[in-house]
């Protein structure tokens, strides 16, 4: 695996289920998501966590025209052994679009954690 990302775990936030819509949801578009919309997005992000690197997962919510994606960009590991994944990802509601990227890694317990930026 490529990168080496940061260690300690002062550097973790915890998250939810959606690891990095997390990154997006304090925001204008983040409020404008609704559940349907993050349900289909934490499905995007569950499926990218094993995926190959540069494999795009789209999401979409034909009901509203809501839609998103996320690409993991990298992997390695931490210097304490924590396997991590970069990701990217875009959401469009309403017209507007958003980009975010954060890194998430794996817990022992098999949960995910986002490195605070």
């Amino acid at each position: 695996m490529g990168a080496q990302f940061g260690s300690g775990a002062g550097q973790l936030a915890s998250v939810g289920i959606g690891v990095l819509i997390g990154a997006l949801v304090g925001s204008d578009i983040g409020h404008s998501m609704d559940e349907v919309d993050h349900m289909r997005a934490n499905h995007a992000v569950n499926r990218s966590k094993s995926v190959p690197l540069g494999e795009e997962i789209i999401w979409n919510h034909p009901d509203s025209g809501h839609y998103g994606s996320i690409t993991p960009t990298r992997d390695g590991y931490t210097q304490s052994g924590r396997y991590c994944r970069e990701f990217f990802q875009t959401i469009t509601i309403d017209g507007r679009t958003e980009d975010a990227h954060g890194i998430a890694c794996r817990e022992p317990d098999g949960t995910w954690r986002l490195l605070q930026q």
